[in-house]
C-alpha cells in the first residue's frame, strides 16, 4: 500500500483514511503468507474450490481459512463467487509455485521472522545506525543463511523469483551479443545468466558463488539446457572473482553492502579484468523527486537487513572511481531496475 501521489485533492477524512490504509497493510501482507505458505493457488489452479475443500487439503480450520480468503478476494487476489467457492484471479496466479513471475516464495519469506523480526528494530536503526538484523540476531544476514539452511533455501527461492521480474526486462534493455565469456557474480542459482545464455547460444559463461548455492543451481541451469556452457566456480568475492572474462555482472550485489565493502567487491572485479572488459550492475538507481518510489522502499529494507543501500546516480559513480573503474552509461528498463555499465580503462 502507498499514500496518493495527491493528497492535496483529498479531504481530512480521506487522507487519514489513506494513511491508516498504510499503517495496516500489514493485514495483507501477513495473510497473502497464510495462503502462500499452505499451497491455496497451486490449489485453485486447476478450477474453483470451497474453503471447506481447501481446508481439507491443507489441514486448516476451514471458517478462518474462508475469513482469509474473502478477505483477499476484497483485494483482487482471489475471487468468491455465488456459491461461496473461490478461484484464482491474475494476481492471485502469481502465488503459484511452478511458473516464471512465481512470487510464493518472497510471500513466504517477506513474513517469516527472518524478514518480520528486523523490520520491527527499524526505530532502533534509525536511533544508532547499527543494522536492525544484527541487533536482533547478533550476527548479518548472510552468517544467518549459513546457518540455517532451510531458511537459505527459501531465500534463494525469492530470490529466484525475484530475478525472473526483472531478467526480461534486462534483456530487453541491453545487447549481450559482443560479450564471448560472462562472469555472473554472486548469481544465486543461475537464472539471470541461464537467460542470457539461453538468448546468446555462443556465449560461454561461469556462474560464482558460494559452493553451497552452487549446488542448489545446478538443477536450473540443466533446467535450461546451458549447463554445457555455464562453469561453476565457487568462491568469496571479498577475496576475488574469476580472471580473464570479457564481461562480469553483478544483480542486486553492491546494494548488499556499504560503500567500503562495495569498492572491495569491485576492486577485486577490477584486478580481474582484462583491459576494456566491461562490468554490468543490475541495481535500482535512486532518481530525484517525491514520486513514488519502489527504489526508495528497497533503500529501506537494506537499512534493516544488511546495512546497504540504495544509491543515486552520483554514488554509482563515486563507487566506480574508487575502484579504477569507468562507469560509461546507466540504461533505464521497463522494471525499477537499470543496468549500469562500466569499463577497465
Amino acid at each position: 500500500m502507498f499514500l496518493p501521489d495527491h493528497p492535496e485533492n483529498f479531504n481530512d477524512v480521506s487522507r487519514a483514511m489513506a494513511v491508516l490504509q498504510s499503517v495496516t497493510s500489514y493485514r495483507i501482507s501477513q495473510s497473502i503468507h497464510v495462503v502462500a505458505k499452505l499451497g491455496i493457488a497451486d490449489l485453485l489452479k486447476d478450477g474453483a474450490k470451497s474453503s471447506e475443500e481447501l481446508a481439507k487439503i491443507t489441514d486448516s480450520h476451514a471458517p478462518s481459512l474462508y475469513r482469509v480468503l474473502r478477505a483477499l478476494a476484497s483485494i483482487g487476489i482471489f475471487a468468491e463467487d455465488l456459491n461461496g467457492r473461490f478461484e484464482l484471479t491474475p494476481l492471485g496466479s502469481c502465488l503459484q509455485t511452478d511458473i516464471s513471475n512465481s512470487m510464493r516464495a518472497s510471500a513466504i519469506i517477506r513474513s517469516e521472522d527472518v524478514y518480520r523480526k528486523p523490520w520491527g528494530h527499524l526505530l532502533h536503526t534509525v536511533k544508532t545506525g547499527e543494522t536492525a538484523f544484527r541487533h536482533v540476531y547478533n550476527m548479518g544476514l548472510f552468517d544467518y543463511l549459513a546457518q540455517n539452511p532451510q531458511t537459505a533455501e527459501l531465500f534463494d527461492g525469492a530470490m529466484t523469483n525475484y530475478s525472473a521480474t526483472i531478467q526480461d526486462a534486462v534483456l530487453a534493455a541491453y545487447d549481450f551479443s559482443s560479450i564471448q565469456k560472462l562472469v555472473d557474480i554472486g548469481g544465486g542459482q543461475g537464472s539471470l545468466i541461464a537467460a542470457i545464455l539461453t538468448k546468446y547460444p555462443t556465449m560461454q559463461g561461469i556462474l560464482f558463488d558460494q559452493a553451497p548455492v552452487l549446488e542448489r543451481a545446478k538443477p536450473l541451469l540443466e533446467a535450461f539446457g546451458v549447463a554445457n556452457r555455464c562453469q561453476l566456480i565457487a568462491g568469496d568475492f571479498f577475496s576475488s572473482v574469476p580472471n580473464g572474462a570479457d564481461a562480469y555482472i553483478m544483480k542486486n550485489i553492491i546494494h548488499d553492502w556499504d560503500d567500503k565493502q562495495a569498492i572491495t567487491i569491485l576492486n577485486n572485479c577490477y584486478q580481474a579484468m582484462p583491459k576494456n572488459a566491461k562490468l554490468l550492475l543490475v541495481e535500482a538507481v535512486i532518481f530525484p523527486g517525491n514520486e513514488s518510489s519502489v527504489a526508495k522502499l528497497l533503500d529501506l529494507e537494506m537499512l534493516v537487513l544488511t546495512g546497504g543501500q540504495e544509491r543515486t546516480e552520483a554514488q554509482h559513480q563515486a563507487l566506480f572511481q574508487a575502484s579504477g573503474l569507468q562507469l560509461t552509461k546507466i540504461i533505464s528498463t521497463n522494471s525499477w531496475q537499470s543496468v549500469i555499465e562500466g569499463v577497465r580503462p
